[in-house]
């Protein structure tokens, strides 16, 4: 479980590089799909892996306003801040914990702690996905989704 989210983590920061290309208006830009935009997309990324982790570990979901992280640079600072914490509960994942009920403060419905943490990484590939399209429509390469050849086995 813990390369899935070594992948989804290296493939974010090379779009936070990407990113740094782009103008920030391209990056904001109101878009078709998705979650709206560039920037926004990987907001919500961040969130929802966060949020979902935490209903894992029965903590408390702390849901930030993207209001307050509206530039890349603190999109990006807060990728970085929370990953350390969720770093720490994946490297201790040995999957007998995988049939554990959940139930996140944000739903009626119970999941199981396995099925949260697949979901967490099929979002965040189904975003970059998007992102990858996007790039493509303002005339840049994506970020490359390959798995095999990073270095992360």
């Amino acid at each position: 479980m813990e390369y899935l989210f070594r992948y989804n983590w290296a493939v974010r920061d090379e779009w936070f590089e990407w990113c740094r290309h782009i103008p920030h208006e391209e990056l904001v830009k109101k878009r078709v799909g998705g979650a709206g935009s560039i920037l926004f997309t990987l907001f919500h990324i961040i969130d929802v892996e966060y949020s979902w982790i935490r209903a894992v570990q029965n903590k408390p979901d702390i849901a930030p306003s993207f209001d307050r992280y509206g530039t890349l640079e603190k999109v990006k600072s807060l990728s970085d801040e929370l990953r350390p914490e969720l770093h720490e509960f994946l490297k201790g994942w040995t999957g007998e914990s995988d049939d554990e009920s959940v139930k996140a403060s944000w739903s009626e419905d119970i999941h199981t702690a396995g099925e949260i943490l697949r979901h967490v990484i099929a979002h965040e590939i189904h975003h970059v996905g998007q992102l990858s399209i996007w790039a493509r429509e303002i005339g840049k390469e994506p970020v490359s989704a390959n798995f095999i050849g990073r270095g992360l086995m």
